[in-house]
């Protein structure tokens, strides 16, 4: 059986050491257009930052694919999947074989059409390792950073230029910063806490224009930059399978085990659709624990164990500044709200089971609460009041306890 992975991120190594669990044998080849061992994407910010350096970002060993047998075409990128002829054409004109195929390329920074936005001589999107060396060199201790968009990735970005530049601005049309994740509440308290750091917010509006170093914004007020980050958003890498005839909707569409619509190609990762179990939908989870579950899933169904991805939520583990949050799954339904002036809380549960939460601050135990949506727990079985107020094993059953530990 010889196996093809395109991609070198998380789903990737997923598929890597799912493949290996049931066959030890089959030569795995691993195609990245990027030129690097893998490494944690979320950790590039904290490269900028000087927090830490390439060894320590590495996603696994030195030796990671000299153990499991893989020859790795760093560098080089897939232009095409012909899934009749079972071959994925490469930018050099090389033809690669498979008898499985995962594709796990992943997203791709969205930059929005803007006015004047060709004129800006020095600017950025924040993904991937290569970004993030382009936006160190072109900063010095003078630079004024302008970041559009105030999500995940602008802030992680804002929070690792902080010490190394002038000013940091950061733009948004949401009137809050991270909408996807946290509600008004929460990010009130995230955002006073970045202020303190000294980074600007410009909050309900957006970029109207561009001039090589100046945004006229929609509310009519302006901002002057140095360098320009744009953090608005990302998008699924879906067109190799598309062009090879895989269904697409707003990510690659995959079945109970990732495979695609197309007979031996499996999807994983940023750039598929999953089913939340929280909010009963198909969506974009582009999460990097859904992104390792999804490829090992897809990696032991490839190697012939039949096993179904049917568990993935949204959930965030992040931090700016020293302040942590955890976020998980949906949040229509009953809220039980607690915050102070270091914490905020926020559950949610609709027809007798946790269904998400948010906290700031304290996320002390937040696994209990990850576990309770992920298993669809009913309440009425736990001690959910005491729950509610500090998570802890004790609420459960000494039957559950036992599973949960480990004990049966």
């Amino acid at each position: 059986m010889r196996y093809v992975i395109i991609g070198n991120s998380a789903a990737a190594i997923g598929c890597v050491e799912g493949i290996r669990q049931v066959d030890q044998e089959g030569p795995i080849t691993i195609i990245s257009r990027e030129k690097y061992h893998t490494y944690s994407r979320p950790l590039i910010s904290y490269l900028l930052a000087g927090k830490t350096d390439g060894e320590r970002m590495k996603y696994r060993a030195d030796d990671f694919y000299e153990k499991n047998g893989c020859e790795v075409m760093l560098g080089r990128t897939a232009v095409a999947i012909d899934s009749l002829a079972k071959t994925v054409l490469l930018d050099n004109g090389e033809r690669v074989p498979f008898d499985r195929l995962l594709c796990a390329t992943g997203s791709k920074p969205f930059v929005p059409a803007m006015e004047g936005l060709e004129s800006v001589p020095v600017k950025h999107t924040f993904l991937s390792l290569d970004d993030a060396k382009a936006l160190d060199q072109d900063l010095t201790e003078e630079s004024r950073v302008m970041i559009l968009g105030a999500g995940l990735i602008g802030l992680k970005c804002a929070e690792g230029i902080a010490k190394k530049v002038k000013s940091v601005t950061v733009v948004d049309l949401a009137e809050q910063i991270l909408p996807s994740i946290l509600d008004t509440a929460a990010a009130a308290m995230v955002q006073k806490h970045i202020e303190r750091q000294g980074i600007r917010f410009i909050l309900g509006t957006s970029a109207k224009c561009f001039t090589p170093s100046r945004a006229e914004l929609k509310n009519g007020s302006a901002v002057d930059f140095d360098v320009l980050v744009l953090a608005v958003g990302v998008r699924p890498e879906v067109e190799l399978l598309k062009n090879a005839g895989a269904d697409i909707e707003r990510g690659v569409q995959v079945d109970s085990h990732c495979m695609t619509s197309l007979p031996d190609i499996y999807a994983a990762g940023d750039c598929t659709q999953s089913y939340d179990i929280t909010s009963g939908t198909e969506r974009v989870l582009a999460l990097l624990p859904n992104a390792y579950r999804q490829g090992e899933v897809c990696g032991l169904n490839m190697a012939g164990l039949e096993t179904s991805y049917d568990k993935a939520i949204p959930m965030n583990a992040i931090g700016f500044f020293g302040l942590h949050m955890l976020t998980a799954g949906s949040y229509v339904g009953e809220e039980y709200v607690v915050q102070s002036d270091s914490a905020y809380k926020k559950l949610v549960t609709r027809q007798g089971v946790l269904k998400g939460y948010i906290l700031v601050g304290d996320v002390a135990r937040a696994g209990i609460y990850t576990a309770l949506i992920r298993d669809e727990t009913p309440l009425d079985t736990i001690d959910y009041e005491l729950i509610k107020e500090k998570p802890q094993l004790i609420a459960f059953s000494k039957g559950k306890r036992d599973r949960v530990l480990g004990g049966a």
